[in-house]
This record gives C-alpha cells, sequence and structure tokens, in this order.
C-alpha cells in the first residue's frame, strides 16, 4: 500500500476505536416504575403441562403486594410450544410468562440451540394493576389456565388463556396467541369484569432482559441497551457497572425494546392512543438487566404484540413498525451502503453455502468495481515517484523561499501532468465502503458462528488459535492467523508501491503501520480479516498487470 492508503486506513482504525459512545444523562427513577426482583428458577426440561410447586411469597416490587387469598392457587402449569422458529416454555405464573425460549437454527458455540432466557427469572412478561385503594395487586402467582395448547408442533396460529380472580367473581384475563410462522407473540388483557375495583393505568411490560447467547459475553454485553420509539425518535438507555438507571417518557410511543448483541425482545402496542407513558429502567451489578413497560388507560388496554427472537433485518423490518432502528448500521451516510452490502452477501449466500466463499467472490467483485479507482491510484502513485528527483531538487533550492518552493511545485505538476491528490482520492472515496464492511462483519447476524476453512470456525469473532495467559494492550490476550497473513500482503503491496525505493522516513511509517495494523486487526471478525487480505492479494496481482505511467513530459 502507497502512503496515502496506509493514511486513509490509519484514519479508519482511529474513528474504529476512539468513536465516543455518548451516554443519556441519568433520568430521576419513576415512583410507578416497579421492577420485580431477581427471581432465578433456571432451566427445566421441557415437557408438556408438567405440574410443579410454587412459592406463595414470592415479591414482585421492593414492597410486599397484598393479594386477595381466593385467587391464590398453590401449583404452576407449564406448558410448551414447539414452533417451525422456536420451542417456547410458557408458565401460569404472571397469566403467561415464559420460562425458556430455544431458537430453531441458531445455536450456542457448545452447538446447544440458542435459549434467550437462559438463566433468567422467567418473570418477564408481568401485567401491574392496583386496586381502588390505589395498592398494587400482586399478580405474580399462577393463573388458572382456561385454553389448553392442543399439543405436538404449532401448525396453525394457537391461543392460551390464563384468568385471575381480583376480587370475588372479578375476573382479569390474559391471552397469548401464538403463529407458527413468526417469531410475534400476541397478549391480549381483558379487564372488563375488573375495570370498576381498579384505579390508575395498567402496566404492561418486559422485565429481566435477556441471557446473553455469545462464548465472549464481554463482547456480547458491548450491545446490550433498551430503547423507546417515541414520535418518530428513538431513545436508549445503557447502563454503567454498578448504577441503577431509569427513564420516563410520557405520551405515546411505538414501541420499546431490549437487546443483546444478535436477539431483541420487544413489545409493539397496537393501539397507541391509549398509551399514556412508557419506561426503561436498568440494573448492573453481577448481571446487566433492562426492562421496558408502558402504562395504558385501563378502559381501553390494547392487544401487545411481544417479538422475541433474532436481529435479523428483512424480519424486523417486515414488521412495519421501524423496530429495525434498533440494529446499528453506522452513521447516516454510511447506512444504506451497509444495507447494500448485507443484501449483497445474503443474495449470493443463496447459492453458496458457506459464507468463507462468498467473502472470496465478494472481493473479486468490489475489485472489479473499484478497478478504475485503484488503477488512477497506482498510476498517480508511479508518476509522483518519476518526478520526485525533481521535486527533491527544488526543495534545495528553495529551502529559503518556502512561498517560491510550493509556486515552483505546482508549476512542475501542471508540466508534467501529475496531480497530488491522484493516489488519496480514489482511497477516499473508498472510505464509505470500508465503514460499510466492518459494520456488517461485526455486527450482523448472518455470519454469526458461520465456518469457513479449517480453524476458521466463526466468520463474526477473531480466527483465535490459541490464548495467552496475560492480555498485551490493543493486542488482546487471542492469538489470532488471519491478521498474519493480512500485514504481510499489505507490506508486500506497499513495498511494490514504493518502487523498491524508499526514504528513511517512508520505512519508519511503513514498519510503524504493519505493527499498528497487526495489533488492532487481531481483534477484528475473521470474516472482515479474510476480505481486507483477499482484497490485498488482487491488488497485488493488478499492480503485477498494470504497467507503470511516466509522467508526461512537455
Amino acid at each position: 500500500m502507497d502512503r496515502n492508503t496506509l493514511l486513509a486506513f490509519f484514519l479508519i482504525a482511529l474513528v474504529l476505536i476512539f468513536t465516543p459512545k455518548y451516554m443519556d444523562m441519568v433520568s430521576p427513577p419513576s415512583p410507578d416504575v416497579f421492577p420485580p426482583d431477581s427471581l432465578v428458577d433456571g432451566d427445566r426440561p421441557l415437557s408438556q403441562k408438567t405440574v410443579i410447586s410454587s412459592n406463595q411469597d414470592t415479591k414482585i416490587s421492593k414492597t410486599r403486594i397484598p393479594v386477595p387469598s381466593s385467587s391464590i392457587t398453590t401449583t404452576e402449569t407449564l406448558t410448551t410450544i414447539d414452533s417451525p422458529l422456536y420451542t417456547a416454555v410458557v408458565s401460569s405464573r404472571g397469566g403467561g410468562t415464559i420460562k425458556s425460549f430455544h431458537i430453531k437454527n441458531y445455536y450456542t458455540a457448545d452447538s446447544q440451540k440458542v435459549n434467550l432466557l437462559m438463566g433468567l427469572s422467567g418473570l418477564n412478561l408481568l401485567t401491574k394493576i392496583n386496586d381502588t385503594d390505589g395498592q398494587p395487586i400482586n399478580l405474580s402467582f399462577p393463573w388458572q389456565q382456561k385454553g389448553w395448547f392442543s399439543g405436538g408442533t404449532l401448525k396453525q396460529t394457537e391461543s392460551l388463556t390464563y384468568s385471575f380472580e381480583v376480587s370475588p367473581g372479578r375476573h382479569i384475563e390474559r391471552v397469548l396467541t401464538f403463529d407458527p410462522v413468526s417469531y410475534i407473540i400476541d397478549i391480549d388483557i381483558r379487564c372488563d369484569d375488573v375495570r370498576d375495583v381498579l384505579s390508575g393505568d395498567l402496566e404492561m411490560g418486559w422485565y429481566g432482559g435477556l441471557a446473553s447467547t455469545e462464548e465472549n459475553q464481554k463482547d456480547d454485553q458491548v450491545y446490550f441497551k433498551s430503547y423507546v420509539f417515541q414520535g418518530g425518535e428513538i431513545e436508549n438507555l445503557k447502563v454503567k457497572p454498578g448504577e441503577t438507571e431509569s427513564k420516563l417518557f410520557n405520551g405515546s410511543a411505538d414501541w420499546g425494546a431490549i437487546r443483546t448483541k444478535y436477539f431483541v425482545s420487544a413489545l409493539i402496542p397496537r393501539d397507541l392512543s391509549s398509551v399514556r407513558r412508557a419506561s426503561l429502567t436498568a440494573q448492573y451489578d453481577s448481571l446487566e438487566t433492562y426492562n421496558v413497560s408502558f402504562f395504558v388507560d385501563i378502559t381501553n388496554v390494547p392487544t401487545f404484540s411481544l417479538y422475541l427472537g433474532p436481529l435479523e433485518y428483512e424480519k424486523i423490518k417486515a414488521l412495519g413498525v421501524g423496530l429495525d432502528r434498533v440494529m446499528d448500521f453506522g452513521w447516516a451516510f454510511i447506512r444504506p451502503i451497509s444495507k447494500g452490502v448485507l443484501f449483497a452477501l445474503k443474495g449470493m449466500h443463496e447459492y453458496i453455502p458457506n459464507y468463507g466463499f462468498v467473502l472470496i467472490v465478494f472481493s473479486f467483485l468490489i475489485k472489479i468495481i473499484v478497478y478504475p479507482l485503484t488503477k488512477k491510484s497506482y498510476q498517480s502513485t508511479s508518476a509522483m515517484q518519476v518526478i520526485q528527483p525533481e521535486i527533491n531538487a527544488l526543495r534545495e533550492k528553495y529551502k529559503n523561499n518556502s512561498q517560491k518552493l510550493n509556486q515552483a511545485t505546482m508549476k512542475l505538476y501542471k508540466e508534467r501532468g501529475v496531480n497530488p491528490l491522484g493516489g488519496c482520492l480514489p482511497m477516499m472515496l473508498q472510505m464509505p465502503l470500508l465503514f460499510a464492511l466492518f459494520v456488517v462483519f461485526r455486527t450482523t447476524i448472518e455470519l454469526r458462528l458461520e465456518p469457513f476453512v479449517w480453524w476458521i470456525k466463526d466468520l463474526s469473532s477473531p480466527d483465535a488459535i490459541f490464548d495467552l495467559p496475560f492480555t498485551v494492550p490493543v493486542y488482546g490476550s487471542q492469538v489470532a492467523v488471519l491478521p498474519v497473513f493480512m500485514v504481510v500482503s499489505m507490506f508486500i503491496q506497499q513495498k511494490m508501491m514504493s518502487g523498491g525505493v524508499q526514504q528513511p522516513q517512508q520505512k519508519t511509517m511503513q514498519y510503524f503501520m504493519t505493527g499498528f495494523f497487526f495489533l488492532i486487526f487481531n481483534s477484528f471478525p475473521s470474516g472482515l480479516n479474510l476480505y481486507y487480505t483477499l482484497f490485498n492479494i488482487l491488488t497485488i496481482a493488478q499492480q503485477k498487470l498494470i504497467p507503470p505511467v511516466a509522467a508526461s513530459e512537455d
């Protein structure tokens, strides 16, 4: 690579490392928000209609909550929903909370199906209401299950109905509806029978966050965040270690969501007119836990749709509510390119089953597209090398007069038909593509745990072959192979661009940049390193085929 190319990549690296992460100001907690305490039950084997014992002293807030004794039941009913997309275990506690949610076709590093609720409490999908005295009614107990899933694989829309006796002869019902071809679960809350014995707004939320699903939990938690979409703007909450934060958003809101690196839980009210406000709360002690809830008019409770599944761009965009805004495709001017890259990779994957080979084909296609730019850059650099002795002579002649030196140098450029920016501008035009590639390889679920060949088992993670017993600053602790190939190809390319003749400053810069890129690319996804290595090799081949162009003589 020439110095302009190296400078361009150096700027990319600086932006990737030092881009500031803006955090929202801490908002005062709302007294209306009652996040449930942590109640970790662990996972149980999937089974149909299993009955187990339940503790009546369970709490769902910091305050002991009264409940009518006539409504208490001591058994919890579990129902397994086996969809073509997932297997969910639904509990009668809280009128249909989710104990486990195994997504099919997505696996952990040890080849187990991803469980978005691994190790979490299972009290996630709760409804909260107050009695006429303004006191919270504890709805976390098991409800009476009235409707039963017919069993077997879900082939058509099915519903589970749960009922809770708020006062003698007065019941609140929740109906959960499952679709075999969607990650959407509809929650219909029926309060007509109990409106006159309740007060205030009804709160519906997702509590307890989502589980980390990746082998590198630290990297996964970088993406943990909660969101509210309100008035066409997306608001978010990211909590720091050891902190508890909350945000309250008055007025209607389109949806609220909690995401990890690759998965999301989103609540979508289908009638926005009855939404009074939305809330985000977060706590980071041993875990990073987020809650999102809506407060709605008790006389007009909307149906809520829960999307619980992967951050697949096409699936969440098809919901038509702007949920795709939680996906980070880079800055505004980068997003269309990032989406185009993702579309191209997915399109090729329909015909090429291995994403590693998709990246090889993609590298060839990008090289063909940018061929005129890189050709111009190479020829401009060659022309600059030809007139370099004359430039050095001018510097010696006018070493004490910078103004005359600049005038004489520009005159020489004009006479010899050389553009001093010709080697830099083509690379600058490629910057948006390079940023887009980094975003796509780093954050899209399509490359998650996708292997290539031999030691490359996951194109979304570094291709580490072993870990060091210590951590090297910038480099990390893992030892990856592809970054070695990448910097070797970069070194060879730079040597070719220099024509074998380098000033001492150029050699110093070359060695520094080679070492710097080796350090930072060691922690980058192997898919990104594979692409850069292939692109460098193709550029070396291009330089072998393109004859250098000498500066013109007048």
